[in-house]
């Protein structure tokens, strides 16, 4: 394994350290690491909480500031952060008007954010699970969480900025939830540090079709193919489940997993867009990049958000964080 570490024990408050340091105008660390808010608050705003496992930055830290999160809260690495974390960041960021929590459908996640808010008084929360990919996982009870995550997060984020109310928040974030869906490929694994080597072991000429965002198998282990027949093949399954709907408007998101550079994603986007163009979609907002990652996995994932002019205008709203930022 290389890795630029100074210990495997301290590689996540080391990095929180750097990061707060490198975006100090925009957030801050909260004590003993627990968690990253917004440097200035906004009195009346209903709070955006979210968090997870580390390995995936820029989520959730990077998406913290204007327009988005108001704290998030890390977790070691693949591990859900604990509910005195959240309990904390609740405390730091409410300011009356409520939370609202906003989690991947990872059971460790959901069953730590549930116990934080029936700690708390006025949290209502989003539970994201845009994956097509598998129904189960050894993580998960229904579908998970991934990179639909981060397009919740932007539209309530610009819907909270504007005053809107914890209830119609939350209805808001379900509704961006189900009009989002994703898929992941993986062309190698990913190495926790703690673990110092591949999480599983993959040939040169394989790929994992339908991967999770932590290396948990997905629909089968195929041949590498060509990126038209991958883009096809993960846009034929999004389509599928979305049926009659997957029509119209959309934002279409590349996300990289941490491994793979932007032109290939670039390339896997063009593929992308021309498929679900010829299918009806109009593709009218678009975000390529490495936003939710696997540590240093080579891969992508695709996501389609159907929108509406509600939820276009809340997208292009202005945005202030490390990872995203336009239109201030």
């Amino acid at each position: 394994m290389k890795k630029f570490l100074n210990s495997v024990d301290t590689v996540l408050t080391e990095s929180l350290d750097g990061f707060a340091a490198a975006h100090s105008d925009i957030l801050a660390l909260g004590d003993e690491h627990k968690f990253v808010r917004r440097r200035e608050l906004k009195p009346g705003k209903v709070a955006l909480i979210s968090g997870g496992g580390s390995g995936h930055e820029p989520l959730h830290g990077g998406l913290v500031g204007h327009g988005m999160l108001d704290a998030a809260c890390p977790g070691q690495v693949f591990t859900s952060p604990t509910p005195d974390q959240m309990l904390a960041a609740v405390q730091a960021v409410d300011t009356g008007a409520g939370c609202l929590f906003i989690v991947k459908n990872y059971e460790g996640d959901v069953m730590n954010f549930d116990m934080a808010a029936e700690m708390s008084e006025g949290v209502l929360q989003v539970i994201t699970n845009d994956d097509v990919a598998v129904e189960n996982s050894s993580y998960t009870t229904g579908r998970r969480g991934v990179a639909g995550t981060l397009v919740v997060e932007k539209i309530v984020g610009a819907a909270a900025e504007q005053g809107m109310a914890l209830p119609e928040l939350k209805a808001l974030g379900d509704r961006v939830n189900d009009a989002t869906r994703s898929m992941g490929v993986a062309l190698t694994s990913c190495t926790v540090p703690a673990a110092g080597r591949p999480t599983f072991e993959i040939g040169d000429n394989e790929m994992e079709f339908g991967v999770g965002i932590h290396g948990e198998p997905g629909r089968r282990r195929d041949a590498l193919k060509s990126a038209d027949a991958i883009a096809q093949e993960v846009c034929a399954a999004i389509a599928g489940d979305l049926g009659d709907r997957a029509k119209g408007p959309a934002l279409l998101f590349v996300n990289g997993f941490g491994g793979t550079p932007s032109m290939e994603l670039y390339l896997m986007y063009n593929s992308a867009r021309k498929i679900f163009e010829k299918s009806g979609v109009t593709v009218v907002r678009s975000l390529v990049g490495s936003y939710v990652t696997s540590l240093d996995m080579a891969g992508c994932s695709i996501t389609l958000t159907l929108l509406d002019d509600e939820m276009t205008a809340l997208w292009d709203a202005p945005v202030l964080t490390a990872a995203l930022r336009w239109g201030m």
